[in-house]
């Protein structure tokens, strides 16, 4: 794959860049900038080459069946707020263009002087993109010299902004590449897709809610794991179909059967909670119990992994060499139950030579919450391209399609 550097001159060239800015909202403010900041090292480069870099990217989810709720959807996931914050950060003006084709667009990018950045509304504004509709694509890309995808978030899509563009472009015999920050994705789960000898034992931690959402990375990580730890809501779905009492906790009925054979299958290498604190209620409770077993009474559901499991999943990672993480091990949102997913913190961070990935999603906001970021090797920017990379043997379609 090409990156910046084996572009050659940009100047003068109009650039699509593909980046990922679906950051979160709160009461009509923006969040968390985390994505934003982490385009700034290539769309910089871009700037200082004398590239006119147009930006794409989508905010959230459009209801295109619904007409009136498409408008309402349109309305709150608009990027113009976006632009502001992207202008705040390069300290430079940013064009923000409200439409996605047509006249105004057009007229945006047929003007736009080197070196200068314009942000496009939400790609997601059109019904197409899902879709990678071709009609969509070759709009988008009739505007493009050069491409370059940095949505490593959205990597695992084939939409018509992160792959029927590069694959128009790819066909005139146009440039693409992947950004900086795809680049340094790539190059760091790699390393938790194909592990060698040396760099072993390889440890994988789960979390999260659902089985169903992690069945190939199950499947893929007990083949490729010394051992795969599994924590959180997901772990009671494993437990109840070992035949243990889980309570009121969440489970999957549909996996149960799943759960069994993968775990009998793994041959001792997942491992599950040997107790757990439990409630006697989600978000108003009068009791929090630590058990001494993995056995959770009826009108209790589970919360966090205890001490126990705490300490076995600590030793387990201490003696690893690499690292992946994906998923809390319990509720750490509410401060009663945060020991679990620290407890995984402060053993990644207490390791000198080992390579550790952060797998994105809830996990990163976790260790962001408790400020261990820094104890990580690599913390991926896209929770579920992170895994379908790992399920798919290193292999995303808005990857892919990068490569010569």
């Amino acid at each position: 794959m090409k990156t910046i550097k084996d572009l050659g001159s940009l100047k003068g060239k109009r650039v699509i860049v593909r980046v990922d800015f679906n950051v979160p909202f709160k009461d009509g403010e923006i969040r968390d900038d985390n994505r934003i900041v982490q385009a700034l090292p290539t769309i910089t480069d871009l700037v200082k080459m004398g590239a006119k870099v147009i930006l794409l990217s989508h905010l959230g989810k459009i209801d295109h069946k619904d007409p009136t709720k498409t408008e309402s959807d349109k309305k709150k996931h608009s990027l113009e707020k976006v632009a502001i914050r992207l202008s705040e950060l390069l300290k430079a003006p940013v064009t923000f263009c409200p439409e996605t084709r047509g006249e105004m667009f057009d007229y945006f990018t047929q003007t736009l002087d080197n070196g200068a950045v314009l942000l496009i509304q939400n790609t997601r504004y059109e019904k197409g993109e899902e879709k990678n509709d071709p009609e969509l694509a070759a709009i988008w890309a009739s505007v493009a010299d050069v491409f370059i995808m940095e949505a490593f978030g959205s990597a695992h899509r084939a939409h018509a902004s992160t792959y029927g563009i590069p694959a128009i472009l790819k066909s005139q015999g146009k440039q693409v590449a992947i950004g900086y920050l795809v680049e340094k994705e790539v190059i760091a789960l790699k390393r938790v897709v194909d592990v060698e000898d040396s760099n072993r034992p390889f440890v994988a931690i789960l979390g999260g809610f659902k089985v169903s959402d992690k069945i190939k990375v199950i499947d893929t990580l007990v083949q490729k794991c010394d051992r795969v730890l599994i924590g959180g809501a997901m772990a009671y779905t494993f437990s109840k179909a070992l035949g243990n009492e889980i309570g009121d906790s969440p489970f999957e009925a549909d996996q149960l059967e799943y759960a069994k054979r993968v775990f009998v299958q793994s041959k001792g290498k997942i491992l599950l909670p040997l107790d757990c604190v439990i409630t006697d209620g989600f978000d108003t409770w009068t009791q929090i119990i630590t058990t001494d077993t993995n056995q959770i009474p009826p009108g209790f559901m589970g919360m966090d992994i205890g001490p126990k499991t705490s300490s076995l999943f600590k030793t387990e990672i201490s003696k690893a060499k690499t690292i992946f993480w994906n998923g809390p091990m319990g509720v750490f949102e509410k401060e009663p139950f945060t020991k679990g997913t620290i407890a995984i913190c402060e053993a990644v961070d207490s390791l000198k030579k080992s390579f550790s990935v952060c797998g994105g999603g809830d996990s990163a906001a976790a260790i962001k919450q408790f400020g261990y970021i820094e104890a990580f090797s690599h913390v991926s920017t896209g929770g579920g391209a992170s895994l379908e990379m790992i399920e798919n043997d290193g292999h995303l379609p808005g990857i892919d399609i990068i490569e010569d």
